[in-house]
């Protein structure tokens, strides 16, 4: 048989989450073509990685601001996402139905990246200094459920937060019922921003998501935080146990080394890993990816294989589409991140400052539909 690229892994994340040593990847037209241990095919190319190795399905990134216009947190996945090991992000309610066809013409079309959207509740989407639901004309569920009905192929989730930052003084529970209703109505998840227990109590909000709601900026100090004396919440536990996901949603004031601990240490791991990606990332260095952020919770005790999964083959389960592979099989889409671990630790940071040395998740190669992404400098 022929393929038009070989690529042999001493590591590859495969079916059911497993990872399989000496692995061979026959890619041709974009796709996989064949996975195993010893295939007899010829190839154009020929790849073979080096032992230290692991090839995992193109990274998925569930929360951050891929816009390439009209979000004031947009920026070019291309440039900040791609050549990082991520093939696949997906919006925070960059776009709400007043501007979803000018993210879907300059940003959805014009990527490399795939790109899909958690439509905004808010007309206006990101696309003001004010908060999304500041002004109530801004709340239209019925405008959002047509945006949803006119681009199918792209909207994958209802975005809603209850922030004070996105309600300014408005009632945050009108808010998250509408969500609920174009949400069940549309047969989406809702991607959920909660409020502060003491300004409405966990218990109240969380008793109203679905499973596979996913509730994202799991691992913050404030606002909000899961955890008090060192135990997870009640209402964060009893929504698990309902069905409820939990979301990283890193960004730029999300993620505490200390609540990451604690929840690890009462096997709380997030679902999902993200990095709210957004405009105020892109002169950071080293560069703020889904790589740096899964370094941080592995530095900070969650296992390294449930960490890699959770940036791939359980955020695709969540999507649950045919054109995101969340493992390496034959029929799916030929995205891939080859990475390793660094030998030498290096310093990290949590978003209030705090320090620490460990080992990091670092890129070799991103291919894209078969096809190899060229790194941006000195690619971390």
């Amino acid at each position: 048989m022929q393929c038009d690229l070989l690529l042999r892994a001493p590591r590859a994340l495969l079916a059911e989450g497993q990872f399989h040593s000496d692995v061979e990847i026959a890619i041709r037209d974009g796709v996989i073509a064949a996975v195993g241990s010893q295939l007899d095919w010829s190839a154009s190319q020929t790849v073979s990685l080096s032992g230290e190795s692991v090839v995992l399905p193109g990274l998925i990134d569930l929360h951050m601001h891929p816009a390439r216009s009209g979000s004031v947190f947009g920026l070019n996945p291309d440039k900040m996402a791609l050549p990082y090991g991520t093939t696949t992000v997906v919006s925070q309610g960059d776009a709400g139905s007043d501007n979803i066809d000018q993210f879907h013409r300059d940003t959805v079309q014009r990527c490399r990246t795939r790109v899909l959207l958690a439509i905004n509740l808010s007309r206006v989407g990101e696309s003001t200094e004010q908060g999304c639901f500041s002004d109530p004309k801004w709340l239209d569920p019925d405008a959002c459920l047509a945006a949803i009905e006119r681009y199918p192929e792209i909207v994958v989730a209802v975005a809603v937060n209850c922030s004070r930052a996105a309600c300014g003084d408005q009632d945050p529970r009108p808010i998250l019922a509408a969500g609920l209703q174009v949400a069940s109505s549309s047969g989406l998840p809702l991607m959920y921003g909660m409020r502060p227990d003491e300004e409405w109590p966990f218990a109240d909000q969380l008793e109203q998501l679905r499973p596979n709601d996913l509730v994202t900026y799991c691992f913050r100090r404030q606002p909000h935080c899961i955890v008090a004396a060192g135990q997870l919440h009640p209402a964060i536990l009893a929504a698990r146990r309902r069905g409820v996901l939990f979301d990283i949603g890193h960004g730029r004031g999300s993620f505490d080394f200390e609540v990451a601990r604690q929840a690890l240490a009462n096997k709380f791991p997030p679902d999902t890993i993200s990095t709210d990606l957004q405009r105020g990332h892109e002169d950071q260095s080293p560069p703020h990816s889904l790589l740096s952020v899964v370094s941080k919770l592995v530095a900070v005790g969650m296992d390294r294989r449930l960490a890699l999964r959770s940036v791939s083959e359980r955020p695709a389960a969540w999507l649950d589409r045919d054109d995101v592979a969340g493992t390496i099989q034959a029929g799916r889409v030929a995205d891939l991140a080859v990475l390793h671990w660094s030998e030498q630790p290096s310093a990290l940071t949590d978003t209030s400052g705090q320090l620490l040395e460990a080992a990091v998740l670092t890129v070799e190669q991103t291919w894209r539909a078969g096809q190899l992404v060229e790194p941006l400098g000195n690619v971390r």
